[in-house]
């Protein structure tokens, strides 16, 4: 059973080589979004405020807000890239991130060797990581390029690379920052096949994302982050699915 809770979670991030009431600190406060704390004499910005929530097998969530809400902040402590200044993460599942697919790709390994080394990250063992070597290789679609260093690819094929090694695994609790969708025409109708199919298999999604149709379509509820902390939760009546965003 996948479960993904946070219990008063409160992430604050230092500012250093700042001074706390100064012209630039307004500034920066109304840039980020996040609130503007002093602790042990530190500046900090306040990226996420007591947040809690509790998700089970089934659960959709949406998450809104506008820039420096806290929305990524909210998914790299979901991921597990952040720990809470405070609070707890509790976390049941293989957890996959689609927050930063290209995140870990070694640029002087090859293709074939980046497959080995994410897949190692996102903890399969080396056997089954070769067993997958080639439909991932194959779904790519970069045919003699597997073979080059990753530093050789353009930023088109590094997504596709990527892109191919995120979705290989079926997800438990699958984390989102906007509808992923890359390549050209021809790859972006496989991509969104594989979405669809990773989306519909996964336990548990969490999908932040600008847009209130979206998250109508694929989620069951809904928190809006204001400067940190949750403005709002509640259900969400769904509309009508689409094949594409």
């Amino acid at each position: 059973m996948a479960r993904l809770c946070v219990e008063r979670v409160s992430v604050h991030l230092p500012v250093l080589g700042s001074r706390g009431h100064s012209f630039k600190h307004r500034l920066l406060s109304s840039a980020t979004g996040g609130r503007i704390g002093r602790e042990s004499g530190v500046t900090v910005i306040e990226a996420l405020n007591d947040v809690s929530f509790d998700l089970r097998d089934g659960d959709r969530l949406g998450v809104s807000g506008h820039n420096g809400a806290g929305k990524t902040t909210l998914l790299r402590v979901l991921a597990g890239a952040y720990p809470p200044t405070a609070g707890r993460r509790i976390a049941s599942g293989r957890v996959t991130s689609l927050i930063d697919p290209t995140l870990g790709i070694e640029p002087e390994a090859t293709g074939y060797e980046n497959i080995l080394l994410r897949g190692t990250i996102m903890g399969l063992g080396r056997t089954k990581v070769r067993s997958m070597r080639e439909e991932i290789a194959e779904f790519s679609g970069l045919g003699e390029f597997m073979a080059m260093p990753v530093r050789t690819y353009s930023s088109g094929m590094l997504m596709r690379l990527a892109f191919a090694i995120t979705t290989s695994v079926p997800a438990d609790i699958l984390l989102m920052d906007e509808w992923l969708s890359v390549g050209d025409a021809q790859f972006r109708t496989q991509a969104e096949s594989r979405m669809r199919t990773l989306v519909s298999g996964s336990g548990i999604l969490v999908l932040a994302s600008h847009s209130p149709d979206l998250i109508r379509r694929e989620c069951s509820r809904s928190i809006a982050l204001e400067r940190g902390s949750v403005a709002a939760d509640a259900p969400v009546v769904p509309a009508t699915r689409a094949t594409s965003t």
